[in-house]
């Protein structure tokens, strides 16, 4: 009969997913892991698989809970308030107490070396998911009549997706909440109208 876990998997988890947002995939250790998430490697290994796979679960468990975010935004009514909520939850972020900084898929793993590739690529793509969900937001935004049809929803969605992870880096970078709520509302000053 299989011994029945030590530890809580939806908290290791966690403990994992909050390690690769504040250090990236290539400088978290196994051995960091382990430590945050209170387990031995064959548990880790018998649980989520390599580092890569776990690096994977905690992309969506990002996705579920901190990044909601953005799926709660694009269900908005109104391009523009899908916009306005974009850009307002990434400003805000840098006050949530105890939460790393930046956002998990700019900081995952912008750029790695070939053995990491496959994280650098995941990320990379789902990056793109966000870009093209909020294009096809916007062209839909455009069908309803409520975005102009003269605007590219595909060069629209760029932009907003520029403006937020540049963001993230700023808020990685120490930039108060305050001060990136005026870069939303400069942002949101320029929205087509």
């Amino acid at each position: 009969m299989a011994r029945p876990r030590g530890f809580d998997e939806d908290q290791a988890l966690d403990s994992a997913m909050r390690l690769f947002w504040a250090h990236g995939y290539e400088g978290t250790s196994m051995s960091a892991l382990t430590e945050a998430m209170g387990i031995n490697k064959p548990s880790l290994y018998a649980t989520f698989g390599n580092k890569e796979e776990l690096f994977r679960r905690a992309l969506d468990r990002y996705a579920e809970g901190p990044g909601a975010a953005v799926a709660a935004a694009l269900a908005l009514p109104t391009a523009r308030e899908v916009a306005h909520a974009l850009f307002h939850a990434y400003a805000r972020a840098p006050a949530d107490p105890g939460r790393p900084l930046g956002c998990l898929l700019v900081n995952g793993a912008q750029r790695c070396s070939p053995e990491s590739e496959p994280a650098q690529k995941e990320v990379s793509a789902r990056r793109a998911f966000g870009v093209a969900a909020l294009q096809k937001r916007l062209a839909r935004a455009q069908r309803e009549g409520d975005l102009r049809k003269d605007v590219s929803a595909a060069d629209l969605a760029r932009y907003v997706w520029t403006t937020l992870h540049g963001m993230a880096v700023m808020a990685a970078d120490g930039v108060t909440s305050a001060q990136l709520e005026r870069v939303a509302a400069i942002a949101m000053a320029s929205w087509p109208s």
